[in-house]
């Protein structure tokens, strides 16, 4: 049985054991719309309706109770001989590697990793910082953070962070000289500072939505880099127009040095997630993280 197999049946197990899928996937560490694919892939390659969904409640249908039932000692066994092998090792150790964005690095991983040393002082975390959309089996990392809208199909993707914004700013001087856009189409007659992308390294496009009205900009200026510092700080000087993830730019903006520009265009997006391969078992110090990551936002929630 490969390592997927005993994940669908575990997460198939957990909807049963829990009522219904939301529950369910904040105790597995993942999303539910993950969590529905996982059971979507389990039910076409057995061949048989597994559960019965309503707005209320989840229940299994008759063959998914007999395959329940059948595979609960299983998975029960499995549970305890992971449990019992991790007391014999004591305290869980090893090591955690991650592959992340500079920025995802910076604002959605590094408030937990504090707070993960304490509870885990001897798993030790490390983060590969790459703006590539890194194979994170290739790079030998247990997991990956990117937004959630970049994520392929095959990969389990459980939420680190809210939604966020991609912003337009500018500094109050550059819209004074120029003139401030009222409409992305605007932005071609403007200074803008580009980014290209890391893989396939084409320019990356401007994206702004408004009323179910998409709009996406290529635009020029006398400025293109990848460095979020070094395009911060041309708006901030007065250079162009700049587009950043909304966190990026918060000191700035707290600041007064640059503004926000076409701001009902800019609509929320996915946020960062925190991926890894459905096809692979996860690891004793990733299921940590992963526990541990719920129980914060959980934490947050309620305050």
């Amino acid at each position: 049985m490969k390592g997927s197999d005993v994940a669908e049946l575990r997460a198939f197990a957990a909807i049963i054991e829990h009522g219904n899928f939301a529950r369910a996937a904040e105790w597995l560490g993942v999303s539910p719309s993950a969590l529905s694919q996982t059971i979507r892939r389990l039910e076409v390659r057995l061949g048989q309706r597994l559960l019965n969904r309503t707005t209320r409640a989840t229940r299994p249908t008759e063959a998914g109770q007999q395959l329940y039932e059948r595979i609960r000692p299983a998975l029960k066994e499995i549970t305890e001989a992971q449990a019992q092998l991790q007391n014999q090792q004591g305290e869980l150790g090893g090591r955690l590697r991650i592959n992340a964005s500079r920025t995802g690095a910076a604002y959605a991983l590094a408030p937990h990793l504090t707070s993960f040393a304490q509870s885990y002082p001897r798993i030790e975390v490390e983060i590969v910082v790459s703006d590539r959309l890194e194979d994170v089996v290739e790079s030998e990392c247990d997991a990956g953070l990117r937004l959630g809208e970049n994520l392929e199909q095959d990969m389990v993707g459980v939420p680190l962070s809210d939604p966020l914004r991609w912003i337009a700013v500018a500094s109050p001087a550059y819209l004074a000289r120029a003139g401030t856009p009222e409409h992305p189409a605007d932005l071609k007659e403007h200074a803008c500072i580009n980014m290209r992308w890391p893989s396939g390294g084409h320019l990356y496009q401007w994206e702004f939505e408004r009323d179910g009205q998409s709009v996406q900009v290529a635009v020029t200026g006398p400025l293109c880099t990848n460095d979020v510092a070094t395009r911060l700080r041309a708006v901030k000087d007065g250079l162009g127009i700049g587009y950043f993830l909304e966190p990026e730019a918060w000191e700035l903006l707290s600041s007064g040095d640059i503004v926000e520009v076409l701001g009902p265009w800019c609509a929320k997006e996915p946020g960062f997630s925190l991926y890894y391969p459905g096809n692979r078992l996860v690891t004793p110090q990733l299921r940590a993280f992963l526990d541990h990551i719920a129980a914060c936002r959980r934490a947050e929630m309620r305050e």
